[in-house]
């Protein structure tokens, strides 16, 4: 049996095309189970032999003895499997960060609609002049602007403006409509 490794190895050396088949048939599933109880999956275990065979295949590396080689491929499978569970442990800090923010966004953004509802609720109850100034005001549209689209002075768009203000500060709080000054305006 010696002298078969021994011809094995030196198959193997040279990159002969049946030394692959052979190396296939001898350590593909040895190496998979081995790879198996490590990282749990089947197909990640068979993605890590394969890409060991590989770097056999495409590597400049000598083998000595059959018992080095075997040593070698069973250490190769087994910094894999490290790499990848050090990835996998990567990634899921990064998916769980990901979420957490995702979750905050979500709730921000909720909170962020609310305080656009109830903005919106309490300008409904707004005088129709008054609603219509501050309506316009919330688009973004200057005191001129909005004199020229309602015909109405600069002097009395603010003071629509300014009574706006008051009523929405006495119905949301004070508190609360600081938050909406902060956001909206």
């Amino acid at each position: 049996m010696d002298d078969l490794n021994s011809i094995f190895i030196r198959q193997i050396n040279e990159k002969q095309e049946k030394a692959f088949h052979e190396l296939f048939l001898r350590f593909f599933n040895y190496l998979v189970v081995y790879a198996m109880r490590r990282v749990q999956r089947r197909d990640v275990a068979e993605d890590i032999v394969q890409e060991v065979f590989v770097n056999v295949w495409e590597g400049n590396k000598e083998f000595n003895s059959y018992v080095g080689f075997r040593a070698f491929l069973y250490n190769a499978v087994a910094n894999r499997c490290m790499d990848y569970l050090k990835h996998q442990v990567v990634e899921d800090r990064y998916a769980a960060a990901v979420m957490k923010e995702e979750h905050e966004w979500d709730e921000l953004d909720m909170a962020e609609e609310e305080m656009y509802r109830e903005l919106h609720l309490v300008v409904q109850e707004l005088p129709e002049r008054s609603r219509a100034v501050f309506e316009l005001h919330l688009e973004g549209k200057k005191n001129e602007e909005i004199a020229q689209l309602l015909a109405l002075s600069v002097l009395t768009v603010k003071s629509y403006k300014k009574n706006a203000m008051q009523y929405l500060r006495k119905r949301l709080g004070d508190a609360h409509f600081l938050l909406l000054v902060g956001t909206f305006f």
